[in-house]
């Protein structure tokens, strides 16, 4: 019988990764409305608490927070399109710097005149064209675009409908007993990821916005776009920091054709996240962030293998709505506990 039970159990996540990984088109835009929705949620009841906005009826301020969603869904679109021409046309100078830079490095080791460097140059840097490169890019932008559109308009129809969910979650339920649980589940999710996605784009917020400054008294080309992309990348956990630190170090280094330069950003950067990180983040999270750091870590491995880099970002939130679905069930509520980080849920 368990051996029935572990078989049937195998080929229904067999089953469900073959559905996600087959329907990543359609439920990707969907979740990514969704957890928008959070936001934006509860962005709209904050709003309560200003001045005059608080006097608004939650339907304005639900238009107010999806009108401003949408807006700036508009203009970071347009800011990557502009920026990537940008960079198109400044990459011939980097590709001179960098070349600068292997020389210099070649001359250290002895080996600018040596045939096996000039086999080993014609073979690697020789061989690369970053030009090329932004062509594809700029080709994946129209269905980055039509991406963000349906994120956009799905998470319209969610804030429309959110009045009449609990209603028909008590029908759909099949009675009040019923429909007050499920209600009550519905609202601790609602309520732990809302507040976790919320304090999280806040913190990235402040995280963009001081790498922009430092970026900015540095001197790095495009720094609103590489700023835009650390607080996208932070929402990744542990290796978006990584990565929004080593693109701007990377620039750096081939825009300045320094190592000092890029070792100064590095620096900068690095500082930037590891005050954001260490220590505004963990007093804002509060228990809205409670998934144990292997959770978190195979989550991230599961979902990007699934999603790619849209799994990376969806992750947490997803797991983390999991594992409060999971102790709401007597047999399951054992994995909640072990997959949680205090064991508290």
């Amino acid at each position: 019988m368990r051996i029935r039970r572990l078989t049937y159990g195998i080929a229904l996540i067999l089953m469900l990764g073959w559905l996600l990984w087959i329907g990543r088109p359609i439920l990707i835009p969907v979740l990514a409305a969704l957890i928008s929705v959070y936001v934006l949620s509860s962005a709209a009841e904050t709003m309560r608490r200003v001045p005059l906005l608080g006097y608004l009826p939650a339907w304005g301020r639900r238009a107010l927070v999806l009108l401003g969603f949408t807006v700036a869904v508009v203009l970071l679109f347009v800011l990557v399109l502009t920026n990537l021409g940008q960079v198109a046309a400044a990459l011939p100078r980097y590709e001179s710097n960098l070349d600068l830079i292997v020389n210099r490095v070649a001359a250290m080791l002895g080996i600018e005149n040596e045939p096996t460097w000039e086999t080993l140059r014609r073979a690697t840097f020789d061989q690369v064209d970053t030009r090329a490169l932004i062509a594809p890019a700029l080709l994946s932008l129209q269905g980055v675009g039509s991406t963000l559109f349906l994120v956009v308009l799905y998470a319209s129809f969610f804030m429309a409908e959110r009045g009449m969910l609990a209603r028909k979650l008590v029908i759909a339920a099949g009675g009040e007993e019923n429909g007050r649980r499920a209600l009550s589940l519905l609202m601790r999710i609602n309520d732990r990821i809302g507040g976790y996605l919320f304090v999280k784009t806040t913190v990235n917020v402040i995280l963009a916005v001081a790498s922009y400054a430092l970026m900015l008294l540095i001197g790095i080309e495009f720094a609103l776009f590489w700023a835009v992309l650390i607080g996208f990348f932070n929402y990744i956990p542990y290796l978006g920091s990584l990565a929004g630190v080593v693109a701007p170090v990377l620039l750096a280094l081939a825009q300045f054709g320094s190592l000092g330069m890029a070792v100064l950003v590095l620096v900068a950067l690095s500082a930037a996240q590891i005050v954001v990180g260490a220590y505004l983040e963990p007093r804002m999270m509060g228990r809205a962030f409670n998934l144990s750091p292997f959770v978190v870590l195979l989550s991230l491995a599961v979902w990007s293998a699934l999603w790619g880099l849209p799994g990376a970002f969806l992750a947490v939130p997803m797991t983390a709505s999991l594992v409060l679905v999971l102790a709401e069930v007597a047999p399951t509520r054992p994995i909640a506990v072990m997959m949680s980080a205090t064991g508290r849920l």
